[in-house]
């Protein structure tokens, strides 16, 4: 996850008198009777890069359409930089966009590609070399202005579409997918390089995405989305830590999740009776839950320490046995069966190689976990 360049200071999204730059009012949209943005309320600040991320249909691409003056609202506004763009059509917004595909022209070099907004702009040829060479820069592809797009790398070619994207100093980024076509090594090391050059400008950027990983990395904040609706905006730390709902638990990471129902309730902690186990669960939390409400409890598997040893105290721990063991390189995923049939997931980093392990597969294993990794969901 990139480091967040306001962690020295109060975020934007905390200071009560930080006015925001990209402004979404009850914005809606409905096609043929389908709704496929509903009421959607956002605050983006300048020099964010927020991202809008959920699954294929969620309406992200919608919002950011109609963010990008190519679709028109059913209902709400948008305004950038205190002006109302509700109205305003694509050509006449300071917002520039990178499409999934790139969208660069085939017959142009890389040069013209880019210089391809000013000219419409009516700039000067001085001027037009000057900035175009300075954002081949930034996107390290000096030496390939005589090049066109077939003799370019998919990396290459993003690179090109943000420059042209950037060249005409836009106050708003708009980002659909824009790495979505890369092989996953590229993508990562490109998700960084996208960050950088975000961070340079300073510019405003607003990406859609379905891959969490990416959101996570490179964002200041995320607004998850589902059903033409967001259900969370945060930080990726808080969004993955402080899930408000067992959807976003779920879709942020993976996540263990023990229904069950609260038996004593008091100012710093609950205890938490789940059928799928034979020990309470007792998590740490200042929030209010009454007994007797049904409630979830999720725990990262990270956070699920795994033993051959049984666990001393009368919470948080259980027994089972290995069924699968999911080895990823750096780490491997314990599946272990309770009694209950429940399968919990644990995140073990692989300090010895994997035939030196001393747990294997129908071990009978125990786990637990520290009652401030507990999370208590309601909804």
């Amino acid at each position: 996850m990139a480091q967040s360049k306001y962690l020295n200071s109060l975020e934007p999204w905390q200071d009560p008198k930080a006015q925001p730059y990209v402004s979404i009012k009850s914005l809606a949209k409905t096609f043929g009777g389908r709704v496929a943005v509903n009421e959607v309320s956002l605050s983006i600040y300048k020099g964010e890069l927020f991202s809008l991320l959920g699954r294929s249909g969620c309406g992200k691409t919608t919002l950011l359409r109609m963010l990008a003056g190519f679709e028109t609202p059913s209902s709400g506004k948008v305004f950038i930089d205190g002006m109302d763009m509700t109205d305003t059509p694509a050509y006449k917004r300071p917002v520039s966009m990178v499409f999934q595909s790139y969208a660069l022209f085939p017959h142009m070099t890389v040069e013209q590609n880019i210089a391809f907004g000013l000219i419409q702009d009516g700039m000067s040829k001085s001027e037009i070399r000057d900035r175009v060479d300075a954002y081949l820069e930034l996107v390290q592809m000096s030496g390939y202005e005589r090049r066109k797009p077939d003799q370019l790398s998919g990396g290459e070619r993003q690179r090109v579409a943000l420059a042209r994207s950037l060249v005409k100093q836009p106050k708003l980024v708009l980002l659909d997918e824009p790495l979505a076509a890369l092989d996953k090594k590229l993508r990562e090391r490109t998700q960084l390089e996208l960050v950088n050059i975000q961070e340079k400008v300073g510019v405003t950027f607003i990406m859609v995405s379905h891959d969490q990983e990416e959101a996570m990395t490179m964002s200041s904040r995320i607004g998850l989305m589902n059903e033409g609706r967001i259900l969370q905006v945060g930080a990726p730390t808080e969004i993955y830590e402080y899930p408000n709902s067992k959807y976003v638990a779920n879709f942020i990471g993976s996540v263990n999740l023990f229904d069950g129902i609260i038996i004593e309730e008091e100012p710093d902690h609950v205890i938490v009776k789940s059928t799928s186990m034979e020990k309470n669960l007792y998590v740490s939390h200042s929030a209010s839950v009454p007994v007797g409400a049904q409630i979830s409890v999720a725990i990262r598997p990270e956070k699920v320490i795994l033993t051959d040893s049984k666990p001393k105290g009368e919470y948080n721990w259980t027994s089972g046995v290995v069924k699968d063991i999911v080895y990823l390189g750096d780490v491997s995923i314990y599946h272990v069966k309770l009694r209950s049939g429940m399968i919990i997931f644990a995140t073990v980093a692989n300090l010895v190689r994997a035939a030196e392990r001393p747990v294997q597969w129908e071990d009978e294993v125990f786990l637990y976990w520290k009652p401030e990794n507990g999370i208590i969901l309601t909804i």
